[in-house]
């Protein structure tokens, strides 16, 4: 249509507009987790225990509060892109794995999936233009 035709000329403002949309919403998912502390934290890392991870929960539960919430202002930043992008694939691949009890029970694992796909995508795309380490 020729109404969205011109629209390939603000591609970079597109990733601006996803970059703080998704952003926001880790921060907002991983605050409480951080605020959370140590009780939170290892529970959080028992999911590892799916990856035969058994050792250090709370630490890997922390590592999983910090990337959301540090990783969610990265990518509004632009900072570091794609190695935060990175670390939120792994960690929604874990939390899809923590869910995962049933191939049948597909809207448990749904949004961990979704947002997996996504900052992998992402991962590929890069930043754009108006970001802190434009390249």
């Amino acid at each position: 249509m020729a109404i969205f035709g011109k629209l390939g000329r603000y591609q970079n403002i597109g990733l601006l507009v996803l970059r703080i949309g998704l952003g926001a919403m880790m921060i907002l998912h991983g605050k409480d987790k951080l605020i959370g502390g140590p009780q939170v934290w290892t529970e959080l890392g028992g999911a590892m225990g799916k990856l035969h991870i058994h050792f250090w929960p709370a630490f890997w539960g922390f590592m999983c509060a910090i990337t959301e919430t540090i990783g969610g202002l990265f990518c509004i930043l632009g900072l570091w892109f794609r190695l935060v992008c990175a670390l939120l694939v792994i960690n929604f691949i874990v939390a899809a794995l923590s869910q995962y009890t049933n191939i049948y029970r597909i809207a448990e694992i749904n949004h961990a999936v979704e947002l997996a796909s996504v900052f992998f995508g992402l991962m590929f795309i890069g930043a754009g233009a108006y970001s802190v380490d434009k390249s």
